[in-house]
């Protein structure tokens, strides 16, 4: 704390905490409205052209509410705010706060430049400064010199290696200025506090970023090598977004892995939170390549977005998309959700309005499902609702058949005002119809058992079960999603935690196995009768993972889902490596982030995982960027380097189902050299946060045969058995029609040169 006469006290503070207390302030006047967006060229379809007006209209806004992640529009306010201000201790709190907010507007050298004002200020007016305020101030020069670093190095320089974590020789940094004086601030604050986990960390990580771990890390400060070291060995995943120009660089935001065009190639989507950030599209060319093609397809001008999943509300065979916005932001984020329709001609036009979905709250949840089993996708939306007396009610709207919707969720039971960061959707009992699971934020989890049809066999009933399930941990909880992980027909239940109490020090304690606080992950055995049995610990999931971004796949072919993790929070000292879980054939899962280098220290957002080149294995697209407009990264791509086990994708289509399938049972019958075995898998999108595509991508380990696959068709309930599937081959299955049609898909090769992924990266990471 700083201190003037006792009264002053400036501390260290969570982002929402210090935007609060910026606005407590009332230094606000009236910013210059930004830039609207550029329209898309070709006289965009009206639908298109009224959100893109709404949008720019909400990027004009100034009130306070509307200015708590923006950074970069608050430092102006505070830099007119300090000369004018009288009193001492208000005008040090102004800079303090004002070096806080230049940090998180992507100006470190400034924040710098502040905090010493602040020091030089203090010495004029003859204010002392206590041993808090000292170690304050420390650690705020500590966090801008390392980010300092971080933008000399690992953006204006990246690498295919740059903020892989633990950092390689590949990865010190060429301009070591900004590491070498945190490290100098990080010394001195450990020789005051030795207990200081929080630093320690950090000490080790800057001593990474200059080739001096572990040998020059003071020996009672080291965090030993072995505490990173990988419970399994696996090849490496190179990231090849540079070289493939979709290292989008920029906040925040969603991904949505799948075939657009129906070209049998997966395709990317991109979007960032920021009202600025343009959603972008990046066509996969089947030739090892991708070209964006944001502005060919309508998109220029449709900004904002913490998530995407895609759908196909219409049942015309093209993917759609759904964009959430406002999350994070409580009433400031009462801005309008987005579903694109797939024109089928490579463009989108938004029909929010016109399919009766403009909803107008915050959210980065929901869930498409067809939750009556009449074959067509209804769409339930998690809303963050953060004030009791002006709620964000949650919505569950029923698909017409028509191209509009219906909001039922008061007659269905899911009228709930709750901060809902995640949905996961699956048929827990095996009962045929679809239930939904809400991870919520500061309070219990939620589990609705879908009942059906009510009195008079109309309205449909959700019911909350959560009790008897004994799912509602953790209380402090982000991404969720429900997978069979041992692979025994019954879905299973993860659902990470997302609160550190200590800051970065949390996740110190977690790896030198100290315990320490942080909210750790849940994940729950489903067993058969209705019920659940937590078995984290067993499962040695027991950890700090601080997820945001996630989702699941087959990492090695084995049959096993496995799992990969985006951490961080909007704060500039979690620097928090993502983590990889390989599934151990059911029995636990191991580490494997170091092994596999996907141990990304930049803010992890949505994940995805996609077999891009079609070789057969899944790789891995992550949205990588903060929340504040400074805390900007580079999206990664990771490819697979393969396995030797095969593998089988299938794509269905419903015809009395909804068309793509969602919700669908999937039995993969298999011989292997030690008997008869069984797959089992749901058609979906995966995770809460990040999509997968809808077609099914399937390890089979040493499977000899594929000897069948059942498919249990959403709606029906409907049985329908395939044979004669080879494996390494991809399918189709029509519902209703007794032979898969065999896929043509091209493997492709993707480029590896190393040297590419900082070149490329720069043509691919600018907006249209």
């Amino acid at each position: 704390m700083l201190m003037a006469a006792g009264l002053l006290a400036v501390r260290p503070t969570s982002a929402q905490s210090v935007a609060r207390e910026l606005i407590t302030l009332d230094p606000i006047c009236h910013p210059a409205s930004e830039d609207a967006p550029v329209l898309a060229p070709g006289n965009p379809a009206p639908g298109t052209r009224r959100m893109i007006a709404r949008i720019a209209k909400l990027r004009e806004r100034n009130d306070r509410a509307a200015l708590l992640f923006q950074s970069d529009r608050m430092v102006p306010l505070l830099q007119e705010a300090i000369p004018a201000e009288s009193d001492p201790r208000k005008r040090a709190r102004l800079m303090v706060q004002l070096s806080q907010m230049q940090l998180q507007a992507g100006r470190p050298d400034a924040a710098l430049n502040t905090l010493g004002a602040v020091e030089d200020y203090m010495g004029v007016v003859g204010m002392t400064v206590t041993t808090t305020g000292r170690i304050d101030m420390r650690m705020r020069r500590a966090t801008a010199f390392l980010r300092l670093g971080e933008q000399e190095n690992c953006l204006a320089q990246h690498t295919p290696d740059s903020c892989l974590f633990p950092l390689s020789p590949r990865a010190v940094h060429q301009l070591p200025r900004g590491s070498r004086n945190a490290i100098t601030a990080l010394e001195e604050q450990l020789h005051e506090r030795p207990d200081d986990l929080g630093a320690r960390w950090l000490l080790n990580i800057a001593q990474m970023t200059v080739g001096g771990y572990p040998d020059r890390v003071p020996a009672p400060f080291l965090i030993p090598p072995k505490v990173f070291a990988s419970d399994y060995e696996m090849p490496r995943f190179p990231d090849l977004a540079g070289a493939l120009h979709v290292d989008v660089h920029g906040l925040a935001g969603g991904v949505i892995a799948d075939d657009f065009d129906n070209d049998g190639f997966l395709d990317l989507m991109v979007s960032s939170w920021s009202l600025d950030g343009q959603l972008r599209y990046f066509h996969n060319n089947g030739d090892g390549t991708f070209t964006e093609r944001t502005s060919e397809a309508g998109l220029v001008g449709l900004t904002g977005g913490l998530n995407l999943q895609q759908t196909d509300y219409n049942n015309d065979g093209w993917l759609d998309v759904w964009l959430m916005r406002g999350a994070w932001l409580g009433a400031a984020g009462r801005q309008p959700q987005s579903l694109l329709r797939n024109n089928g001609d490579g463009t989108f036009t938004d029909v929010t309005e016109e399919a009766g979905l403009l909803s107008i709250h915050p959210s980065q949840a929901s869930r498409w499902f067809d939750f009556d089993g009449d074959g067509w996708l209804d769409l339930f939306i998690g809303n963050e609702s953060t004030d009791p007396n002006d709620p964000d009610w949650s919505e569950l709207f029923h698909n017409n058949r028509d191209g509009t919707f219906t909001d039922v969720a008061g007659s269905s039971g899911l009228r709930i005002a709750a901060f809902v960061k995640g949905v996961a959707c699956a048929d827990y009992d095996n009962d045929g119809r679809p239930d939904l699971y809400l991870s919520i934020r500061d309070g219990p989890n939620m589990l609705f058992h879908n009942e059906g049809p009510g009195p008079g066999g109309t309205n449909w009933v959700f019911r909350d079960v959560t009790a008897k399930a004994q799912v509602e941990q953790p209380i402090q909880s982000f991404p969720t999603w429900f997978f069979d992980f041992d692979n025994d027909g019954f879905e299973d239940l993860f659902c990470s935690g997302y609160f550190l109490p200590h800051g970065i020090a949390d996740v110190a304690a977690d790896y030198l196995g100290q315990g320490g606080g942080g909210t750790r992950a849940k994940l729950y055995k489903n067993n058969g009768d209705g019920t659940f049995t937590d078995v984290t610990a067993r499962m040695h999931l027991d950890r700090v993972l601080h997820t945001m971004g996630c989702n699941f796949g087959d990492l090695d072919n084995d049959g096993w889902l496995d799992f990969y993790l985006g951490t961080g929070d909007p704060l500039a000292t979690t620097l928090v490596p993502h983590r990889m879980f390989r599934n151990a054939e059911g029995g636990f899962f191991q580490d494997v982030t170091t092994t596999t280098g996907t141990g990304h220290l930049q803010k992890g957002h949505a994940v995805a995982f996609a077999d891009l080149d079609n070789d057969g294995d899944q790789d891995i697209y992550e949205v990588i960027g903060g929340a504040f407009p400074g805390d900007t990264a580079r999206c990664a791509l990771f490819l697979n380097p393969g396995t030797t086990n095969h593998w089988l994708k299938l794509k269905l289509v419903g015809t009395k189902a909804n068309r793509p399938g969602i919700g669908a049972r999937l039995d993969v019958a298999l011989r292997t050299p030690s008997g008869p075995r069984h797959l089992y898998r749901t058609v979906g999108s995966g995770g809460s946060f990040g999509s997968n595509p809808l077609r099914q991508e399937i390890g089979l380990a040493d499977a000899i045969e594929v000897t069948g696959v059942e498919v249990r068709w959403p709606g029906s309930g409907w049985v329908q058995r395939v044979t004669g599937l080879e494996r390494d081959h991809g399918y189709e299955i029509r519902e209703g029609v007794e032979e898969a049609v065999a896929l043509t898909l091209k493997k492709v090769r993707f480029a590896k040169d190393p040297a590419s992924g900082s070149g490329g990266g720069s043509r691919g990471a600018s907006a249209p």
